[in-house]
């Protein structure tokens, strides 16, 4: 018996699908060696950039292919997509490669470019110093500290009580019009002493205990000459005690030595001349020797061998019992002084306007003033004129 056996057909989509797979894969194989010479030929990052969105970008030619699965089977998909991904890990890894490339030669030729010649002078920079009263004030303060002393402020615009009332200088008293003073008002005023602050630290201290303070800090008066100006420093030392103590006149002029011969020169005496201040009682002007004659007598000492540099005696009764301390039980002793004027004999300057000039030149000459002093050699007035001529 003859059987009869039908040939079997293969689906037209089926043999569409198999040939559109082919194309894929050649399409692919096409668009990755393009790319390659491409890559290859880049010559910048630019250039290296544009190839990378030509073929790798959300518009570029394999995620094209991507786009173009939709036609194949489901078991020819994840082939043409394992072979799409393959390119494209191919082409990332030499763009990589040929990116670094290009970064490490930018990276050279900005190198050599821009090189520094480490055998070339160097620019000097320019820096800042302290100031000279500054300076002063930090080491007054350093000074006192080491003896025990507290540093107190106070405000600058001070009321009329605590500049003069509390300092025995009453309304009209005749000592007011040696301070030409700047009203804001009837009772407020720039203040014209720090001894403002030694009333507000008694007035402060309400259990009324002793006290040992120093305070530096701007003051104004309407003055300004050579020696003296319309704003200037002063430092002012309060010591109050109970009298058992026997706080006197000899504490503050062992005090005052050592002060003096820390912050101006080692090798000046000193003297206590009878004066008036209406907060202390006795007082005191306090006199050095001349630094550039050495008390032989010159135009700067006015041919007397000494120079005043600052004013000081004991408190006055008044001025305890009006800042709540009673007099009977309690004394002590006050001085003060202006720092501008401490400057300009600590460094041989000649005109205190130069302190407020702001100038550079001048400024600058401190820090070696202060290596001399550091080495002992003291101030040279003669020296600095000389120096003070080729910024003038």
């Amino acid at each position: 018996m003859d059987f009869f056996c039908p040939k079997r057909t293969v689906p037209i989509g089926h043999i569409e699908q198999k040939e559109g797979s082919k194309r894929m894969k050649e399409q692919i194989e096409k668009i990755k060696k393009t790319a390659i010479d491409e890559i290859a030929k880049a010559e910048d990052l630019q250039t290296l950039e544009d190839a990378r969105v030509k073929y790798l970008g959300k518009k570029g030619k394999l995620t094209a292919v991507l786009r173009g699965m939709g036609g194949l089977s489901p078991e020819e998909r994840p082939i043409i997509g394992g072979l799409v991904n393959e390119a494209k890990e191919s082409l990332e890894k030499l763009i990589q490669e040929k990116e670094e490339k290009f970064k490490a030669e930018e990276l050279n030729k900005k190198l050599e470019s821009e090189k520094i010649d480490i055998t070339l002078p160097s620019t000097k920079m320019k820096r800042g110093s302290i100031h000279p009263v500054n300076r002063i004030i930090e080491d007054i303060e350093d000074l006192f500290v080491s003896m025990g002393y507290d540093v107190v402020t106070g405000p600058e615009l001070e009321n009329d009580e605590y500049c003069f009332e509390r300092l025995n200088l009453p309304k009209g008293h005749p000592a007011r019009d040696m301070q030409d003073s700047f009203y804001i008002t009837d009772e407020y005023l720039l203040r014209t002493q720090t001894s403002a602050v030694q009333a507000r630290t008694m007035m402060a201290n309400t259990e009324k205990t002793p006290i040992r303070m120093i305070t530096a800090g701007k003051t104004y008066r309407r003055e300004d000459d050579a020696t003296h100006s319309h704003q200037f420093n002063q430092i002012e030392g309060l010591v109050i005690d109970k009298k058992e103590r026997n706080v006197s006149l000899a504490d503050l002029k062992g005090t005052l030595e050592v002060f003096v011969r820390k912050i101006i020169g080692a090798n000046l005496d000193l003297r206590f001349r009878p004066s008036y201040f209406p907060f202390t009682e006795p007082s005191y002007e306090v006199d050095v020797t001349c630094f550039k004659c050495g008390g032989k007598g010159c135009n700067l000492c006015k041919q007397t061998g000494w120079i005043e540099v600052l004013g000081a005696g004991i408190v006055h009764p008044n001025v305890l019992k009006m800042n709540g301390y009673d007099p009977e039980k309690f004394g002590g002793f006050a001085f003060g002084t202006g720092i501008d004027r401490l400057a300009m004999f600590r460094y041989g300057i000649t005109d205190m306007r130069y302190l407020y000039t702001n100038d550079v030149r001048f400024l600058s000459q401190f820090d070696r003033k202060d290596e001399e002093w550091d080495n002992g050699d003291g101030p040279n007035l003669f020296h600095f004129r000389k120096e003070i001529r080729k910024w003038i």
